[in-house]
């Protein structure tokens, strides 16, 4: 009955966030630090169950953006998107580095809010874009191209934090992180040339057998991943990438709703550490970190797609300005080694902002340039 509670009141704040036209992360992560707020409650089934549901939602989050790309897809987005895509790091990561040396934070803590601050919600801006039907337009294919490099940074991101966090030694730590690197590349290389008979071997008619079998290849993934020094998202990305084609297609559709309510849980999970206490003393910086971080995101936007109009690339910008699940995703990694009490939640309140912001501004970017357009 209280696991079916929380799924139930999961689904009610997914129907409340499709009334308010706006991502639900933002509610679950407020559910979160209201279950966190009262203690124990009377919620009492095992918290690890919620802690490994919440792991495994993680996973699937990585394991899904994998299977979105096959090897060639990504290896002609870095090609053809590398100005949009390092504008969008070298500006956006700038502006957590920034804070966390002016807060006095360690080089680990400083460096995961470089992460957060830098990536999109892929989610939130899919869902904007959708929503203002600009589906077919130009600036819609800069955002994706950013998307696409963000994400193919996260796969070589997510294993150098970890082994940062690991707190290994500096020439080890060169060494793993090559290594690292050196497993990724020749995943994807192996991806691209034999990823068809992993698919081959992998389909199957059985809508049961596929969704098994798939998500037992995600999870063994990630497990291998995490074993050999690497981050278990990224052994699950990994191996979606390395399941492409039909079988990719037909998995997505099969995986989506367990991602989903697995995701779910992790969000839940994540402000439940977060003491809705703490939140006052990081309202003003994460404020600040939020204007900054979205002024930046318009900026590189500009700068890196010159060729748009300027009101596709203000809508491109502050759309790309929403923070959201892989925000979440970085500071997770970091509250749980312990290395800054107050990353969390100033991670979850920049992200509330950024989340809830952006598209409201992107719609009135949209309503203004429209005016612009009809005239007296």
């Amino acid at each position: 009955m209280e696991l079916g509670a929380v799924v139930l009141a999961l689904g009610l704040l997914a129907r409340l966030s499709v009334r308010l036209g706006m991502s639900p992360i933002p509610l679950y992560l407020l559910a979160g630090m209201v279950l966190g707020a009262l203690g124990e409650g009377p919620l009492s089934f095992s918290a690890e169950l919620v802690e490994v549901g919440a792991q495994i939602g993680l996973v699937l989050l990585l394991f899904m953006l994998g299977l979105e790309y096959s090897p060639h897809e990504l290896a002609a987005g870095l090609r053809t998107n590398r100005r949009a895509g390092g504008v969008d790091l070298a500006f956006n990561v700038l502006p957590g580095l920034a804070a966390g040396v002016l807060l006095g934070w360690s080089p680990e803590a400083t460096l995961l809010l470089g992460g957060v601050t830098y990536i999109s919600s892929s989610g939130i801006v899919a869902k904007l874009v959708g929503d203002l039907g600009r589906s077919g337009h130009p600036e819609t294919r800069t955002v994706l191209a950013v998307l696409v490099f963000e994400d193919l940074a996260m796969a070589v991101y997510l294993p150098v934090i970890g082994i940062v966090l690991a707190g290994t030694a500096l020439w080890s730590g060169v060494a793993l992180v090559a290594a690292a690197l050196l497993v990724v590349l020749g995943t994807l290389r192996l991806a691209a040339r034999r990823g068809h008979v992993l698919s081959r071997l992998v389909h199957s008619p059985s809508d049961e057998a596929l969704l098994l079998v798939t998500l037992g290849v995600g999870l063994v993934a990630a497990g291998v991943a995490e074993n050999l020094a690497l981050s278990a998202p990224v052994g699950a990305f990994l191996a979606g990438v390395a399941l492409s084609g039909p079988v990719s297609e037909r998995a997505r559709e099969l995986i989506a709703p367990l991602r989903d309510l697995l995701a779910a849980v992790f969000f839940i999970f994540f402000a439940q550490q977060i003491e809705l206490g703490t939140l006052p003393e990081v309202a003003v910086v994460a404020l600040v970190l939020a204007l900054v971080a979205s002024a930046t995101k318009v900026a590189s936007v500009w700068v890196g797609s010159p060729d748009l109009a300027h009101a596709a690339r203000l809508r491109a910008g502050t759309a790309l300005s929403a923070r959201g699940e892989f925000s979440i995703v970085i500071a997770g990694l970091g509250v749980s080694a312990g290395v800054e009490p107050q990353l969390g939640p100033l991670a979850a309140a920049f992200v509330l902002i950024t989340a809830l912001s952006a598209p409201l501004i992107t719609r009135w970017v949209e309503r203004a340039a429209q005016a612009r357009l009809d005239g007296p």
